[in-house]
């Protein structure tokens, strides 16, 4: 056995070792109330104020499930393509923590509420990859530890801790995949898309927010390498809580490079969890992983089975939304852009900015423009996600409106949405505070060409005599005397008028 954290490149490992993936992804429910209890799950109140004794599991306490956990359940089951289980019930995962006041989990165990499922995923280049589901089953989260006095924040090194049970007993469904082979190279992609894809597809459903960075969304990364040629799985080792998107490509990236760095020096992987490293992309040991059989499961004493009848399973799966791998190729043959622009939008969290600023009257093309050009650029500057930028997508639908009808053209309509960034109103009210309205004056227009004609005789000369895109020259000198106000193609025109010279 060796602890070595050198790697190989991830060129030389790959050409060695397939990888197999194993993805645990644990979602907070958005539900009002705990799983078992009438506690509120509201973020943000002061530690230890949201419990009673079922949550702390005080002696005489008794659970009761909650029915909109059990209802979201299944929702997310059916949206995964799972079967639902006519029966199932609870059990206790026992094992001792602090973070765990009952000294044990209820969850469940060998009788999930959904499984054997699947979800197809698309990578960035278009391809689809489908990744097949295990289960998804119900139970509750653990309290919140705050590890005092280190330098790292972890329990080691720490001084104190301070444990907040505010967050036990919040409703969880945990979905598990099955072993994820075939991917290849590209497996840290498609764990990226997976968990892209789930997230998208639980928002949809309405039953979370699914925000990584809150701990609402968070997964495991198993991962194990067998030789090329072989069928038989390596041991494995699985990276707790990781809490982004990126991380999670980049912790199978590093774990893929470890293990084959581990075994080509004849070194044996070790079974145990462990910590991802977002400031290196690097994992460090956890600890042993146990086995099921260590948390001594056994049936929830406390609690009568569930059984969702099927007439009610039905109702739910045909009150199920549009998925969102679905509505993705609908919009995009809709817009009549590639699965690669498709992609970029996502990759830039745009879609739903797009689509609301669509539904308020923009046209497709103009709703992409915007917020994949300015709005985007902004975003990155600021490192701001766009839906939190301080702008509506009516407010760019306005915008968009007001250069279609000729009032603002594209260097006006950027200074309104400069405005509307900074607090100053709406897009009509920069307008007039700023005086950013396109001239439309003729008159106006036809001074300024004249005067731009007499200013430059050799240009002018140069467009007599037929070089045409020699225009451009004058029409830039219009805009800087009207101060970018005015309709540059009309301008064009006029120029082109007043020589005598037509544009074809």
């Amino acid at each position: 056995m060796t602890t070595t954290t050198d790697l190989v490149s991830y060129e030389d490992a790959l050409a060695s070792y397939d990888p197999v993936m194993g993805l645990e992804v644990h979602v907070e429910l958005g539900t009002k109330t705990k799983m078992f209890c009438g506690c509120s799950t509201a973020l943000g109140a002061e530690p230890n104020t949201q419990t009673c004794p079922t949550c702390l599991g005080l002696p005489g306490s008794l659970p009761v499930v909650n029915a909109t956990g059990v209802e979201s359940a299944i929702k997310i089951g059916l949206a995964l393509n799972c079967e639902i289980a006519e029966w199932c019930r609870f059990a206790r995962k026992n094992y001792f923590y602090p973070d765990m006041p009952k000294n044990f989990q209820t969850s469940q165990y060998d009788e999930p509420i959904a499984f054997n499922g699947y979800l197809d995923v698309q990578l960035e280049d278009g391809e689809t990859f489908r990744v097949e589901i295990e289960r998804a089953h119900m139970e509750e989260d653990t309290g919140k530890s705050t590890h005092v006095g280190g330098a790292t924040g972890r329990i080691h090194g720490a001084s104190h801790s301070l444990l907040d049970y505010n967050r036990a007993g919040i409703p969880l469904i945990e979905i598990v995949t099955k072993p994820i082979v075939g991917a290849g190279e590209r497996a840290p992609e498609v764990a990226k898309a997976y968990v892209r894809e789930l997230r998208e597809l639980i928002k949809a459903l309405g039953v979370s927010e699914a925000r990584m960075e809150m701990g609402q969304m968070r997964c495991d990364v198993n991962l194990s390498l067998m030789p090329k040629g072989s069928d038989k799985f390596g041991t494995r080792s699985e990276t707790k809580n990781v809490n982004s998107l990126r991380s999670v490509e980049r912790a199978c990236r590093y774990e893929i490079q470890r293990h084959a760095a581990v075994l080509s020096s004849g070194g044996t992987i070790v079974q145990e969890t462990r910590h991802f490293h977002e400031d290196t992309g690097s994992t460090t040991s956890g600890r042993v992983k146990e086995e099921a059989e260590d948390y001594r499961y056994f049936p929830e004493p406390d609690l009568v089975p569930v059984a969702p009848t099927r007439e009610w399973v039905e109702e739910l799966r045909a009150g199920l939304p549009e998925l969102p791998l679905v509505r993705r190729n609908r919009l995009r043959e809709e817009w009549g852009i590639s699965a690669t622009d498709m992609q970029a939008i996502l990759n830039a969290g745009a879609l739903e900015p797009i689509v609301a600023t669509i539904e308020a009257g923009a046209d497709a093309a103009s709703a992409r423009k915007w917020w994949m050009g300015e709005l985007a650029r902004t975003a990155n500057e600021t490192s701001m996600s766009l839906e939190l930028l301080p702008i509506t997508p009516e407010q760019v639908a306005r915008v968009t409106s007001l250069v279609a009808e000729g009032s603002l053209n594209d260097k006006l309509a950027r200074q309104v949405i400069d405005g509307v960034l900074k607090g100053e109103g709406t897009p009509d009210e920069v307008v007039e505070k700023r005086g950013l309205k396109v001239v439309s004056d003729e008159g106006a227009l036809t001074t300024a060409v004249d005067e731009a004609i007499a200013g430059n005789p050799a240009i002018a000369d140069k467009i007599r005599g037929g070089k045409v895109a020699a225009a451009g020259a004058l029409v830039g000198a219009v805009m800087k005397a009207t101060r970018g106000q005015a309709d540059a193609a009309r301008v064009k025109e006029l120029i082109l008028e007043k020589l005598g010279v037509s544009e074809g």
